[in-house]
């Protein structure tokens, strides 16, 4: 999918594509994205799980694994130079990106939490490696919901929602331009949840890019300036958030916002195709009541009003 690059866009990802390898099989688990996201812009990626859209953000970071192939351009601009996340070394990605260039609050805590030490000491080392007082830990952990008491716990004692919210504090401590946040209302009341999304979208007001990767479209309608809709490693809609929910165009995005329980509560018959195993065509194509003859071939990005949209019979033209 071809995106207009904007002169100001902070991260510009173009033709990004990862894929696994196994010993009888290639996943095939993203495909030819591209998307530019600005300071001040949250980008909420939404789909199904298994869609690739974790995938994206951890190859973004070089967190992939071995039998990993990532190729294409990520390139993120701002500090001393632009740098191209899918070119770079280890060493340049450790030292000058991860945590101070981008932030990640991970799926999982569990892989970002250090058993052996207190929530304290994990925020505190992580402000005093940044240049940051320490004293600022307890301000940082009342941000996302933490007391005192609570930075004084070892992982093991806390909670999934604390343990998320820790996790979180984290990634927010150094203060990074660009944060990808994957999932991370997960395990979260929705007092906590609203408070997290409200935490997001309070630093691109302040300047700062976040890239929202969820399932959970209530959210990304709460804190969204664009959408971006993950099918089967593709994006298949990409559009400003207030447009798309006021009546996405691609079949598959359509169907996503009807199957929520304040709209349709409809379920998408049939189910996404294996990534091992994609068809040549649209992939939602098996699924799609829209679906014609010429949907056996990949449906090419066109422009579409203010966004972009890969479909040959998207909502709103004459079948």
């Amino acid at each position: 999918m071809t995106t207009t690059v904007r002169t100001s866009s902070l991260l510009a990802i173009s033709d990004l594509t990862v894929r696994f390898r196994l010993p009888d099989a290639t996943v095939h688990a993203v495909t030819d994205i591209d998307i530019a996201v600005a300071p001040g812009e949250l980008l909420a990626v939404v789909g199904e799980s298994g869609c690739g859209k974790s995938v994206l953000a951890h190859a973004l970071l070089g967190l992939l694994p071995a039998n990993a192939t990532v190729t294409g351009k990520a390139v993120l601009r701002g500090g001393d130079k632009p740098v191209d996340l899918l070119a770079a070394d280890e060493k340049t990605l450790a030292r000058t990106v991860r945590g101070r260039r981008i932030g990640l609050v991970p799926q999982s805590p569990a892989t970002a939490l250090t058993p052996v030490r207190t929530g304290r000491h994990l925020l505190e080392e992580t402000l005093r490696a940044h240049g940051q007082a320490r004293k600022h830990a307890e301000a940082v952990a009342a941000g996302v919901g933490l007391t005192p008491a609570d930075l004084d716990l070892y992982p093991h004692e806390l909670s999934g929602g604390m343990a998320q919210r820790l996790a979180t504090a984290l990634a927010l401590a150094p203060d990074p331009p660009l944060l990808l946040a994957d999932e991370p209302t997960s395990g979260l009341d929705r007092p906590l949840m609203d408070g997290t999304l409200d935490l997001l979208r309070a630093r691109c007001d302040q300047g700062s890019a976040v890239i929202l990767i969820t399932h959970d479209l209530a959210a990304a309608e709460r804190v969204a300036d664009t959408v971006a809709v993950m099918y089967a490693s593709r994006i298949v809609e990409h559009r400003p958030a207030t447009e798309f929910f006021a009546g996405p165009r691609h079949p598959y995005a359509h169907a996503l916002l009807d199957a929520l329980p304040d709209r349709a509560f409809t379920p998408i018959p049939g189910h996404p195709p294996m990534l091992t195993a994609l068809p040549a065509g649209c992939a939602f194509a098996p699924r799609c009541t829209r679906a014609r003859q010429d949907c056996g071939s990949q449906p090419g990005p066109e422009p579409d009003q203010r966004g972009q949209l890969a479909c040959h019979h998207p909502i709103g033209d004459r079948r």
